[in-house]
């Protein structure tokens, strides 16, 4: 077996899944590129990976109905760890890049960077985030192990991504193009966004 035969394939997953409480609408369908933010963030993903999936609850399917790759939650837990870990029983041998649908501004530059920098012997390669200087488990390339790793911590009772990075072995870089990094999760910050385009 060569060196080769030991990486996990890379494939996309665009997470769709939350209940966008604090947006007041799903973050998933909001235009800011003149087309909803889902099919934004898997054409991005198409433009570096062979394979591009979307995470959503079961009653999201209809939304969606069009895309050929859907992974619907199909794990009894809440949150993002139910999109990531769906992924993983579904391929457990592949490694995702994962993006939250509620990254407006993410672009090519932040990606193609994050794909460079893939450490394939941690965990998880992820950006800092520029607010708290923590991991960003949502804009980040999760490797099997550091998803197994997930998985036993979820199982424990321990349901939050970035404490399960915090714990393991990642590469952490810095990323220079960080704006891109910033979320919107509120009217708010959706009116932020939308101005950084001139919308």
């Amino acid at each position: 077996m060569t060196m080769q035969d030991n990486i996990a394939p890379l494939k996309g997953l665009v997470l769709c899944g939350g209940f966008s409480t604090r947006m007041q609408e799903d973050k998933s369908t909001i235009a800011y590129h003149d087309m909803p933010q889902w099919q934004y963030l898997t054409t991005l993903l198409q433009s570096f990976l062979g394979e591009v999936y979307i995470s959503c609850r079961q009653e999201q399917q209809d939304i969606f109905a069009h895309y050929p790759h859907l992974i619907p939650d199909s794990v009894p837990y809440g949150g993002p760890s139910a999109g990531l870990l769906s992924a993983h029983a579904l391929q457990p041998q592949t490694a995702w890049l994962v993006l939250a649908c509620d990254l407006p501004l993410v672009g090519k530059q932040s990606l193609e960077l994050l794909i460079n920098a893939r450490d394939i012997h941690k965990a998880a390669t992820s950006f800092i985030s520029p607010v708290n200087e923590l991991p960003e488990p949502l804009i980040a390339i999760w490797e099997p192990a550091g998803l197994e790793a997930l998985l036993q911590n979820v199982i424990a009772g321990k349901n939050c991504p970035r404490k399960t990075m915090l714990n393991s072995d990642i590469a952490l870089l810095q990323n220079p193009y960080a704006a891109e990094q910033f979320n919107a999760n509120t009217p708010e910050e959706k009116a932020e966004a939308m101005k950084a385009f001139g919308l």
